[in-house]
């Protein structure tokens, strides 16, 4: 039996070591310089460093947050285009610099997102005892405010809702009545459509 839980050990963590993400691939997309200038190609993408690779014409090319205004790509593992914006947000200490955040949804409160790469302890299988590390996708949320602050989000529904203020119940019973969540990146999204456009 130990063997067996050794063995399923072993699979599980091949599995999680041979995982791929969203920028591990190449995108077809478009990005816009901040001297004005579109270039379009295949775009990787690292939000973790703020680094784009765009291949265009046989050629490969590198660009920091602080020479990119804007980027779109469509993301094929989940069929459907992704916009981000190179926005000045204090990373550390009290300086600010350009860095990516994806636009989730835009208007009153507007959500941005960024993803990164961490190492998560998960309970083992049934055959074995312990826990196993594993490597995955974390979406960090974050508040652009109507006054140009931008905060990270890391509550949950009902830090959501005393945020929204007089618009929160009405909100709340949106969620309810379509079963979305904060945790989840589009729904999410949806959750801030909705509050956005009861101020239209």
């Amino acid at each position: 039996m130990r063997i067996v839980g050794i063995f399923f050990l072993v699979l599980l963590t091949a599995t999680a070591y041979s995982q791929r993400f969203p920028s591990d691939f190449w995108h077809e997309g478009k990005m816009v310089l901040e001297d004005g200038d579109t270039l379009r190609g295949n775009i990787k993408y690292d939000l973790q460093n703020d680094l784009l690779q765009l291949e265009a014409n046989n050629r490969l090319e590198s660009f920091t947050a602080r020479k990119v205004l804007f980027f779109e790509i469509f993301d094929k593992t989940i069929k459907r285009y992704r916009q981000f914006y190179s926005l000045p947000y204090t990373t550390s200490g009290q300086y600010k610099a350009p860095v990516f955040f994806e636009l989730l949804s835009e208007g009153k409160i507007t959500l941005l997102c960024r993803e990164a790469l961490e190492y998560r302890n998960y309970p083992s299988s049934f055959y074995y005892y312990g826990s196993t590390t594993r490597l995955v996708l974390v979406n960090k949320f974050f508040l652009l405010k109507d006054n140009g602050t931008i905060e990270p989000f890391i509550g949950k529904r009902s830090d959501l809702i005393e945020l929204l203020g007089n618009k929160g119940e009405q909100v709340e019973k949106y969620m309810k009545a379509n079963r979305l969540n904060v945790d989840d990146k589009y729904e999410f999204a949806q959750i801030l459509s909705y509050y956005n456009s009861l101020y239209k």
